[in-house]
């Protein structure tokens, strides 16, 4: 439908069917060429691009020198086909041009002063980029993902509805809960020395949905999360959130299955499942990359004795040895790099990365005199891999730190070597521990979050408390990943008052703050509470995968760098003394 609009057609639709038609066109100035008697102008829309030319125009030329690059103008006049020798087969419209009639120049770029050309053949900084967002999101590879991520979202709209799912939104500003990671916080003028919290998820507010009575509840949401940032992660995101009433485990794997089949074009998608035990022992994460191979095995109990501390030390104090093999058809190691693979596991607490390499079956280099002919038949005996390559070694006295470590240098190697194909791998994990212990804080922090269901057969163990117990008791929870990366978490939801309340206890609140922070909650769960479970999908991180990009900056279209900044807006800057007199607030000076 064009009725309207200032232009009849978009820049990259008129084809060889329209010659002769008359036509109007907007858009921006993406290339000029003066060729003396003869001048083109390339106008460009999200669209596409569409050539102009001049060889009928009647008017005053000199309105060509106000067309500097970027500018953007109208043009009216007659499609015409373009000579056989001027066919251009990498533009859509290649085989037309517009001979214009009419050319009027709507809004005149300062071309002196433009930080980039969007689309210019010498790429711009990241920061630059950033800072003038609104010239980079005139780029195809930006219009292109807009377009995906609208589609993704009509598309999951339209999936839930088929499903009988009702739409609510609900509040941004709300209460402080803990999930996870540090609140936003926003001061109120009528409530002196109040806060609300910006949400992190609506996670109580999606359970009253279904004490409520909606059923089947499901929210293209916005979330926020004070948290130090990685490339798959920024303080705001969309999360599509789903809650349902008298659910299994089984029939949220199906729905998700069903959507996401659906939203990546894969028919009758079945998600392969595996324990978070297993994937910690065969990858080091709970959101393994299995387009590759390159899995760890277990070798603690093999050197214990071994006379070689680093790695006899961490077991015999109760820490844990992992090794991977990368065969010699993917990669010979020198020995400095061999010596750079400390850089990849510092970060995660490593010291560095023991090795040997086998040829022939001789074992040379690293720390070959420490590996009897015992230990290397109980290696190859483990082993999913073996024969002629490098074997790579991690140990620490802290399991967690192990784990770390063999999981950056896999994903490193996986990166570097080229091993990760294509195709989007997905996985389920299940039987996540419903803790984990807080070195930090010196106690147990819910896995998920405080809302989770134990599984049926810990129930008993988990009501009848004691730390020890609650370390023991798996979370009737489950998290979808695909390359890496987790897509969406989920679980069955707590719908018993003493469950709550259990809970709360086993995470050391106080009866003031859990009434405090949880006393309307736990008072909804005394009036009749449905069983019921549901899960949430990170939107970003999905368009992130579809447009097989590792920075989730890459598809939102105004995003903040790694501090939390907005480059283009200056954010966050300074409230006025004003603003700050009428919601009673000062600044502690740091």
């Amino acid at each position: 439908m064009s009725g309207g609009l200032l232009r009849s057609h978009t820049c990259g639709e008129l084809r060889s069917s329209d010659v002769g038609s008359e036509v109007t066109l907007c858009g921006w100035v993406n290339k000029y060429r003066d060729l003396g008697s003869l001048h083109f102008i390339d106008i460009r829309d999200r669209y596409g691009l569409t050539q102009l030319g001049f060889e009928n125009f009647k008017g005053d030329f000199a309105v060509l020198k106000q067309c500097s690059l970027e500018s953007v103008i109208l043009a009216k006049g007659i499609v015409q086909a373009r000579p056989s020798d001027a066919l251009n087969k990498k533009m859509d419209t290649g085989e037309v041009e517009i001979q214009v009639t009419h050319l009027e120049v709507l809004s005149r770029c300062d071309i002196d002063n433009l930080p980039f050309l969007p689309n210019g053949s010498v790429e711009s900084t990241e920061d630059l980029k950033l800072k003038y967002r609104y010239l980079d999101l005139r780029t195809k590879k930006l219009q292109d993902v807009l377009k995906l991520r609208s589609k993704v979202m009509h598309d999951t709209r339209n999936a839930l509805y088929d499903e009988g799912f009702t739409e609510v939104e609900t509040p941004i500003l709300y209460k402080s809960t803990p999930e996870g990671a540090r609140d936003y916080v926003v001061p109120s003028r009528v409530h002196p020395n109040h806060v609300y919290a910006l949400p992190q998820s609506p996670q109580t507010l999606k359970q009253l949905l279904m004490i409520g009575g909606t059923d089947k509840y499901f929210q293209l949401c916005r979330c926020f999360r004070d948290e130090d940032l990685r490339h798959d992660r920024q303080p705001e995101f969309t999360q599509i959130d789903i809650e349902v009433s008298f659910t299994t485990p089984e029939y949220i794997k199906a729905l998700v299955e069903k959507t996401l089949g659906s939203l990546f074009e894969i028919n009758d998608l079945k998600i392969p499942a595996m324990s978070f035990q297993e994937a910690m022992a065969r990858y080091g994460s709970d959101k393994p990359d299995v387009r590759f191979g390159l899995e760890h095995i277990i070798l603690t109990d093999l050197f214990i004795d071994s006379e070689f501390a680093v790695l006899s030390k961490p077991a015999k104090e109760g820490g844990m040895v992992k090794a991977f093999f990368v065969p010699e058809e993917v990669k010979t190691f020198s020995r400095k790099e061999t010596d750079a693979f400390v850089e990849v596991v510092k970060p995660h607490g490593g010291k560095g990365v023991a090795f040997f390499k086998v040829k022939d079956g001789e074992r040379s280099a690293g720390i070959s005199k420490f590996i009897t002919d015992d230990i290397m038949k109980s290696i190859e005996e483990k082993a999913v891999e073996k024969g002629d390559g490098t074997w790579l070694f991690f140990a620490d006295t802290d399991e967690d730190t192990v784990h770390s470590c063999a999981d950056a240098l896999r994903k490193y190697l996986g990166h570097s070597l080229e091993l990760l194909g294509d195709e989007n791998k997905f996985l389920w994990i299940y039987d996540f521990p419903l803790f984990e212990y807080s070195k930090k804080e010196g106690r147990l922090a819910a896995r998920h979050h405080p809302f989770t269901m134990p599984k049926e057969e810990h129930l008993e163990m988990y009501l009848e408390g004691g730390v020890e117990n609650w370390k023991k008791c798996l979370a009737n929870a489950y998290d979808v990943v695909c390359n890496g990366y987790e897509l969406g978490g989920g679980s069955i939801r707590i719908h018993r008052n003493d469950i709550q309340t259990t809970m709360f206890k086993a995470l050391e609140m106080t009866e003031e703050d859990t009434q405090k922070q949880f006393g309307f909650f736990l008072e909804a769960l005394k009036y009749g509470v449905p069983p019921h479970g549901g899960l949430a999908f990170g939107l970003d991180r999905i368009i992130m995968i579809m447009c097989k990009t590792e920075s989730i900056r890459d598809v939102i279209a105004f995003p903040k760098t790694n501090s939390a900044s907005d480059l283009m807006s200056s954010t966050p800057s300074m409230p006025a003394q004003a603003q700050l007199d009428e919601l009673h607030m000062n600044w502690q000076k740091k």
